[in-house]
């Protein structure tokens, strides 16, 4: 009886281990990936899974304030997550981002130098940070109802059309859209007012820019990060603050639906901010092994290139240049020419300090109060 009740426990103690041993195997194998909507390739997930046999869980955000709150609150549960470069030097201060061991990423040779030098604006060494995508924050617009509402002369090629008040006053009524990014549009604002779009002075947020937001204000119809994008390309309003290959996308999806909407984007000609989207590693990561598996992924040419091709933004691998639909690689809102990136501009990090004055001020404006 003892021999038979110590066989017993001898099986359940084998069982418990073993299905422990499963529960720990399946979590090694799974990446916790934490990204902006709308940015990347239908198939890329499903393709590295079969490469590696690695599962992702994928989750989605639509604004640097989203993910830099739960970063700051520890524990985020992501393995890999995306932040802006300016914001991406902020959360390294703060010792939020694991230092990249680039012997595991044997494809990072292939990122363009240029690139590299470039985002080291935010990111000294590269030490932190894997850059993704080029973002220029501009206008889209619906071709024919800001014609119709402007006349042929629209501005369509100016933060005027967008940011003067009597035009915006008349493109009310087809609908307009601001992005839900202090950052990005005070940036755009103090810009145009012919200020510095990365201000350390109060007033210059609390006064000038926005004494033009709150005239803007009544103008516009919601703030939002992610919505216009199928606005645009429904038809549902007609112009819009926002990133250059949500625009796109927004344009590619009217074309689809053949719904007669005719969506464009512009870089102004004042000049525009201008940045990279960071592919970073959380300090307390689960699975940094994976993390490392996918970035290296990520960084073959054929792959990043399909990802171009999707979400309309350029990527930092020179050789995936080549692999980029013509249509998307020689669209000056995508890949920039030379004149054009000579008036883009980056944004800085902000003390605390300027922070806190930047959301007060913000929240006036979505206020409208």
């Amino acid at each position: 009886m003892v021999t038979q009740r110590k066989k017993w426990l001898s099986g359940v103690v084998a069982g418990v281990l073993m299905a422990a041993s499963v529960t720990v195997s399946a979590a090694d194998n799974t990446l916790h990936i934490y990204n902006w909507s709308d940015y990347i390739a239908p198939d890329t997930l499903a393709k590295f899974q079969k490469e590696t046999g690695i599962k992702v869980v994928y989750d989605v955000f639509d604004s640097n304030e989203v993910l830099e709150g739960k970063l700051m609150a520890g524990s985020t549960g992501y393995d890999l997550v995306v932040p802006s470069s300016n914001f991406l030097e902020r959360q390294s201060k703060a010792g939020i981002f694991e230092p990249l061991d680039k012997s595991k990423i044997p494809n990072y040779k292939n990122l363009d130098p240029e690139m590299l030098q470039l985002v080291a604006h935010n990111d000294k060494d590269n030490k932190y940070g894997i850059p993704y995508m080029m973002v220029t924050t501009g206008i889209g617009y619906n071709i024919d109802k800001v014609k119709a509402v402007l006349g042929e002369d629209a501005p369509v090629n100016s933060w005027d059309l967008i940011l003067k008040p009597e035009n915006l006053e008349k493109l009310k009524s087809c609908g307009v859209s601001f992005l839900d990014a202090p950052s990005e549009v005070y940036a755009s604002v103090l810009h145009y007012l012919g200020k510095d779009p990365n201000s350390t002075n109060a007033e210059d947020y609390t006064g000038a820019a926005n004494e033009l937001l709150m005239k803007l204000r009544p103008n516009i119809r919601y703030f939002h990060s992610s919505q216009y994008i199928n606005d645009l390309a429904n038809g549902d309003i007609c112009v819009a603050i926002g990133w250059s290959g949500d625009i796109m996308q927004a344009a590619t999806r009217a074309k689809e639906a053949k719904n007669g909407v005719n969506v464009a984007y512009s870089i102004p000609k004042e000049g525009a901010l201008a940045y990279f989207d960071m592919f970073a590693m959380p300090a307390d990561a689960k699975n940094k092994d994976a993390a490392y598996q996918f970035l290296n992924f990520l960084l073959k040419p054929d792959v990043i290139a399909d990802i171009s091709n999707h979400v309309f933004y350029a990527n930092a691998v020179k050789d995936a240049t080549s692999l980029v639909n013509p249509d998307v690689r020689d669209n000056p809102n995508v890949y920039p020419p030379a004149d054009v990136r000579a008036k883009l501009y980056s944004l800085n990090v902000q003390s605390p300090k300027m922070d806190r004055v930047i959301t007060r001020a913000w929240t006036k404006v979505r206020s409208g109060k």
